[in-house]
């Protein structure tokens, strides 16, 4: 059976106190149970403050059978940042602005940004696939949306890991690969009807808003919208088209993280759950959450474990 862990993103001492909450115990530097295994959900990196041991921890579960992993939106940025791009002499596949960058920075201070060790956690970050389809369960990081994956099928091998050459068409902005992985990867996003727009938490006018794709009964775009409160008034209570929505058949249990939920952890439906409850949260209130998962079909508040909040 397994234990499903949510986004870390550097802070590995809250990681190890899960663990031991698990019942997983280290030795030489390895975590292991004697039954279970851990599914990572991606976006080991940025923002903590122990990002080396953070991905050192979950590296070597992943290479010794102790774990599985996915890749998260996070970790397919620090590989697209590090890329040059074939089009385009001196410059990467994500540009390296100063948005981008300080997204980014603490990683790249931590890590010795062009060492080796920076080079070997990137090779690393490359083998984690998209998303896994298990016996029993899903896992992927932001959105099951299956007509996407069927697209990045063209760009991944059978183990669902991005091919090598597939990287410049993955980042490359307006393709239908690119829309592709920005959904299974960072979420659903969906335009507005004509005419109508709202202003984000930066003050840019937006006309897509992201959508709680996971909210089976949700029928309007305010009801989907994932946008500030005070937002959420400009938002049409209009019907969103069904062909906008991916829905999901329920026919086993997914596990996603990316979202940066808060409050007590609990099943987004029956069948699906979120695992990021904000860790890296700067006012300190966010936990570090995993799920027990025993086989079950419909998810259950009481497997949710924690650490922090």
């Amino acid at each position: 059976m397994y234990d499903l862990i949510g986004d870390i993103h550097g802070f590995a001492t809250p990681l190890k106190q899960l663990l031991t909450r698990l019942g997983y115990r280290e030795h030489n530097g390895l975590w292991r149970h004697p039954r279970r295994r851990v599914i990572f959900l991606g976006d080991f990196i940025d923002r903590g403050p122990e990002q080396i041991e953070t991905v050192t921890i979950a590296r070597t579960m992943v290479e010794t059978g102790a774990a599985l992993a996915v890749m998260g939106n996070h970790e397919f940025n620090g590989v697209a940042w590090s890329m040059a791009d074939p089009r385009k002499p001196g410059q990467y596949l994500r540009n390296h602005s100063r948005r981008n960058r300080d997204q980014h920075e603490e990683f790249l201070t931590q890590v010795g940004e062009n060492s080796a060790l920076h080079a070997d956690m990137i090779e690393w970050f490359k083998t984690l696939p998209l998303f896994l389809d298990l016996a029993g369960l899903r896992v992927i990081h932001a959105c099951w949306h299956p007509q996407h994956l069927q697209t990045l099928a063209s760009y991944t091998d059978g183990q669902n890991r991005i091919l090598e050459g597939a990287w410049p068409q993955l980042t490359r902005y307006g393709t239908t690969a690119f829309d592709a992985l920005e959904t299974v990867l960072k979420g659903l996003e969906i335009p507005l009807p004509s005419g109508s727009e709202f202003v984000d938490g930066y003050g840019h006018i937006r006309r897509n808003i992201r959508a709680q794709w996971w909210d089976l009964e949700g029928v309007t775009y305010r009801d989907l919208a994932m946008v500030p409160a005070d937002a959420i008034a400009s938002i049409p209570h209009q019907p969103v088209p069904d062909d906008l929505l991916p829905g999901y058949a329920g026919d086993k249990p997914l596990f996603v993280g990316h979202y940066w939920m808060s409050g007590e952890p609990a099943p987004l439906n029956d069948h699906i759950a979120c695992l990021d409850y904000s860790i890296a949260a700067k006012k300190g209130n966010g936990k570090l959450c995993a799920y027990r998962w025993d086989g079950e079909q419909v998810l259950r508040r009481e497997n949710f474990v924690w650490v922090g909040g």
